[in-house]
């Protein structure tokens, strides 16, 4: 467990770590870059680098916090990824139903696979559970239609690094859009109006809306206005289950 600065969560929960990049919003990963730094500081949990691994000992974490969180669940890789065994998705679940009191934000961008454990029947919902996929342009939207046939309670997009225009984006079931730029050494540049068009998209499907960054080569000082506003718009748990 680390508290984390990502505006949108609490603390970040990683019983796995590692990954593989599956399409353009993967190309600059920063949990890739943070990986390698962590390895060359000599931290144990990333001693093979960006390499998949399963951490059994980080099970236990969420039962001894003390107040209610909001945590995001595997900040540093991708839980639907096709090599964790669907075991060890199960326990994690396990933890996520067994502490109702805490959020627990789970994103990805295998939502084929998502999708498949669903319809088998091997994954428990509960409310406390948002589901989400990474939607970075229009060749990866599917990724909603998929997510949208699941029986997660709570479902958002995280369109982030936003790469491309989103139009037509079929919001219906869907509860919290997240909107972002890339940041790093060589980050690809977000069009304001891709951005107030997401957001146009979301007030017309009364659809919570929260702006995360510009990006750039220095995110601190874009900032995350937009129209001289931040937008913190969050799900409402209580009612926002749509199916």
């Amino acid at each position: 467990m680390k508290q984390s600065k990502i505006e949108w969560t609490e603390l970040t929960w990683n019983p796995i770590t590692g990954c593989t990049k599956i399409s353009a919003g993967c190309k600059f990963c920063y949990a890739e870059v943070m990986s390698k730094r962590l390895r060359a500081m000599g931290v144990e949990k990333y001693k093979n680098g960006f390499k998949l691994a399963l951490h059994e000992n980080v099970l236990s974490e969420p039962y001894s916090w003390k107040h209610s969180k909001i945590v995001f669940v595997n900040s540093m890789s991708d839980l639907f990824q096709k090599n964790v065994p669907i075991e060890f998705i199960q326990k994690v679940f396990t933890v996520m139903n067994e502490n109702p009191q805490h959020v627990f934000q789970v994103l990805t961008k295998r939502a084929d696979l998502l999708l498949q454990y669903d319809q088998a029947k091997l994954l428990k919902w509960t409310h406390n559970i948002w589901m989400g996929v990474s939607v970075e342009d229009e060749r990866v939207k599917d990724r909603i239609r998929l997510l949208k046939k699941t029986k997660a309670k709570v479902k958002f997009l995280s369109c982030e690094p936003l790469i491309g225009p989103l139009r037509k984006l079929n919001l219906k079931k869907i509860d919290w859009v997240i909107v972002g730029g890339e940041s790093g050494r060589k980050p690809r540049p977000m069009d304001v109006d891709w951005v107030l068009d997401i957001k146009e998209q979301c007030e017309k499907e009364d659809v919570a809306f929260f702006f995360k960054q510009w990006g750039g080569t220095s995110k601190k000082k874009t900032g995350r206005l937009l129209n001289g506003k931040t937008y913190d718009e969050m799900p409402i748990t209580d009612n926002s289950n749509k199916n």
